[in-house]
This record gives C-alpha cells, sequence and structure tokens, in this order.
C-alpha cells in the first residue's frame, strides 16, 4: 500500500495550470517539520512536492497560499529521468487525494502549529418552568 499523511505549511504559494486537455493541475510544496530533534540541534524540516489535480487542485490554488497550513493525504510517486549533462535524478512528488486547509480562514499562520480555536458562544437557555403536562 502506497499512502502518505503530511502535515505543514505551503512554501511558495501554489501554481495552478492545465494539461493539453484542459485538466487543471496545482502544483505547490509543504515544509514538514520532524517529530524530534536531534540533541541540541534546532528541529529538521523535510520538504515534499505535491500535485493536485482536477477540482482539488481548482481548490488548493483558490483558497491556499504561502504559509498557510494543510494536511496532505495521497501517494508516494517517484520518477526517475536523465538531465541534459546526462545525469540520473531521481524527483520524488506527493499526489494528493484529499488536502485539508488547517489555517484558519483569513487567519495567519504560524510555524509552531500552535491555534487557538475561536471562542465559542454558548446558547442563551431560556427558563421552561410548565410541569402541567407531567401525569405526576
Amino acid at each position: 500500500m502506497n499512502k502518505v499523511f503530511l502535515i505543514g505549511n505551503l512554501t511558495r504559494d501554489p501554481e495552478l495550470s492545465e494539461t493539453n486537455s484542459g485538466v487543471p493541475v496545482c502544483r505547490f510544496a509543504i515544509a514538514v517539520n520532524r517529530r524530534f530533534s536531534a540533541g541540541d540541534a534546532e528541529r529538521q524540516t523535510d520538504f515534499f512536492n505535491v500535485t493536485a489535480w482536477r477540482g482539488l487542485a481548482d481548490n488548493v490554488a483558490k483558497f491556499c497560499k504561502k504559509g498557510n497550513k494543510v494536511a496532505v493525504t495521497g501517494s508516494i510517486q517517484i520518477r526517475n529521468y536523465e538531465d541534459n549533462a546526462g545525469q540520473k535524478r531521481t524527483f520524488v512528488d506527493i499526489i494528493a487525494d484529499d488536502v485539508e486547509f488547517l489555517t484558519p480562514k483569513g487567519g495567519a499562520s504560524s510555524d509552531d502549529g500552535d491555534y487557538a480555536p475561536a471562542p465559542r458562544k454558548k446558547p442563551a437557555l431560556e427558563a421552561f418552568d410548565d410541569d402541567s403536562d407531567i401525569p405526576f
């Protein structure tokens, strides 16, 4: 099974384009902090290229921008090719099945991942003192 789940921040604005047949494709990259740091060293970050297709591509391009935190579910695709100099290269890409937007709408992103939920208003309760329908 080839399944990946990543949470990170966009490193650049998403780039929306279309294939020759008109299918929308959106490419973006995310930075994912590793869970632990090695000793006193600074926490390390991994960078992943992500590709979204069709409606998902349109939504990512419309609602995401550099710095936004997203959760990406998808699969890993590895492509090998030879560059112009004859060097063998490997390209790793995440093909997104789903992208969940984690940055609050209109909110600024934060690198530490700590977001305070929006305060909720408690509904006002009305007093109910009608015992006339109770049979006992």
